[in-house]
């Protein structure tokens, strides 16, 4: 599969066809045999659209287009038959794979749906969403993050695609999982596999509905492990079970960790008490893959929130091919895992509280599919922007804006810097965590340390104005060239 590759995927109770299988492939051809769009104009329509989406913080094309024509201009962008989706996330894709150069890398995917419902009567070609009544589309990212320093690299790739309407059902469970829609999960480590390929590791992340069997002997080598959310009490080699056979295990060590607020839960400090070990799991008999192993030896780490007050405890049994033998790795195993959270604030800034994917006016269903990716894209350059406002990242500036804004940028860091040490900008010129802490105090932020972290919203807020900025700073120095 190519890198930043968006592939349609039919939806899993209807029958699978082989037309659609063979459009997969054909789109795949398609993207390998020419360059973005195969025309320079579009190309930097494309560019001006997904800046335009960064600066604004919207996917609104009333609001992007800045007047009649840019409005004209980016729906017959989104209309035109030679922009196809997965070549919107290509280039990002490619700016990675030197970002990610020589480092440990984790490549976190996820799935979110974004609906349209309240659009029903207005959009076309949109399918099912999740609860098979409203309209929507899926979309799937993987996200690079670094290891060591906990960077937002950038974007590997994605994956977006609506569901068919109900068809003649099938029996779904003896499917190759090739013909499933699960697939996205293998086709999404591929991607990393491939985009990633200069990385000295790649540690794929994914939760519980990517407990896959044919993901965990397909992919792992000397240089790409996973690591797994299991969801499948899994027959064991020797008899047992996956999730019981951490109970005969001693503990191994315990840790205060603060658990980050998600929706319905409030943020607390959790003891949680770690298990691990090795397990050696039986092919399900249900797996169409004959070439698939008999057996499986992965690490089991069990994780278990102990002296809990809540009604819901932590459990979290982490399946990875990493050797894990010490508790020291069994804690990083956890840390790494944690870094999901990464992916949940993209989706967050996609949707309301960011880009509000959902309120486009957009009418047509592959209109839609387009934007989704250009949002995607988009979103991951905002997080870029929130995670390097800490100072942590040694990334440059440039992987959020041109090198021409640099110039309003340093402009508009004397006007906003105080006369105090602790409202000056501590980050090194021409940084990201530069740009973002000019970018913050834009979006509403006060400077001073002590004051909550910007979030997305904050520097969506903020990039509007650089964008409104930087637009009266180039007409003002063009018209006294």
């Amino acid at each position: 599969m190519l890198g930043g590759q968006i592939l349609f995927v039919p939806r899993e109770s209807a029958v699978i066809r082989i037309e659609a299988v063979e459009a997969l492939r054909e789109t795949a051809a398609m993207a390998r045999q020419r360059s973005v769009f195969g025309d320079k104009r579009l190309e930097r329509r494309g560019e001006l659209f997904l800046d335009r989406m960064v600066e604004h913080g919207s996917c609104t094309i009333r609001r992007l287009g800045e007047g009649r024509a840019g409005i004209v201009g980016f729906n017959r962008f989104l209309g035109n038959p030679k922009v196809i989706a997965e070549e919107i996330v290509a280039p990002a894709s490619q700016r990675l794979s030197d970002a990610a150069r020589g480092q440990h890398v984790l490549a976190i995917q996820d799935t979110t749906e974004v609906n349209y419902q309240h659009h029903a009567g207005r959009v076309r070609g949109l399918g099912p969403a999740g609860n098979g009544r409203d309209r929507g589309l899926f979309v799937h990212p993987v996200i690079a993050v670094s290891a060591e320093s906990g960077a937002l690299l950038g974007l590997a790739g994605a994956q977006v695609w609506t569901r068919a309407e109900e068809g003649t059902e099938t029996d779904y469970r003896n499917l190759p999982i090739e013909d499933k829609e699960s697939y996205r999960w293998l086709v999404g480590a591929q991607q990393a596999k491939e985009v990633l390929r200069e990385a000295a590791h790649v540690t794929v992340i994914a939760d519980a509905e990517s407990d896959i069997y044919e993901k965990l002997v397909r992919l792992p080598d000397e240089r790409f492990d996973l690591l797994i959310r299991a969801s499948r009490d899994r027959a064991l080699a020797d008899g047992g079970r996956l999730f019981t056979v951490a109970d005969g295990w001693p503990e191994a060590a315990r840790a205060k960790v603060e658990l980050r607020a998600q929706p319905g839960r409030a943020a607390r400090t959790a003891t949680l008490a770690v298990r691990f070990g090795a397990v050696t799991i039986k092919r399900p008999q249900r797996c169409r893959d004959r070439q698939a192993p008999e057996q499986l030896t992965l690490y089991l780490v069990d994780v278990r929130e102990v002296d809990a007050t809540v009604a819901e405890p932590i459990h979290w049994r982490l399946v990875t091919t990493h050797v894990v033998e010490t508790v020291e790795m069994a804690w990083q195993i956890v840390a790494w895992y944690r870094q999901r959270w990464h992916i949940e604030q993209v989706f967050r800034t996609m949707k309301r509280q960011g880009l509000d994917l959902e309120a486009s006016q957009v009418c047509n269903g592959k209109g839609l599919i387009k934007l989704a990716a250009m949002a995607t894209v988009a979103a991951v350059r905002i997080m870029q922007l929130v995670l390097a406002r800490d100072g942590t990242s040694e990334r440059p500036a440039t992987d959020v804006i041109a090198p021409s804004l640099m110039a309003p940028a340093k402009a508009l860091q004397c006007k906003l810097e105080g006369k105090t040490q602790a409202q000056k900008n501590p980050h090194p010129e021409e940084s990201l965590a530069w740009l973002a802490w000019i970018v913050a105090r834009l979006g509403g932020w006060s400077g001073y340390p002590s004051e909550r972290p910007p979030g997305p919203i904050t520097m969506r807020r903020g990039m509007d104005r650089f964008e409104a900025i930087s637009y009266g700073w180039g007409l003002k120095h063009h018209v006294q060239m």
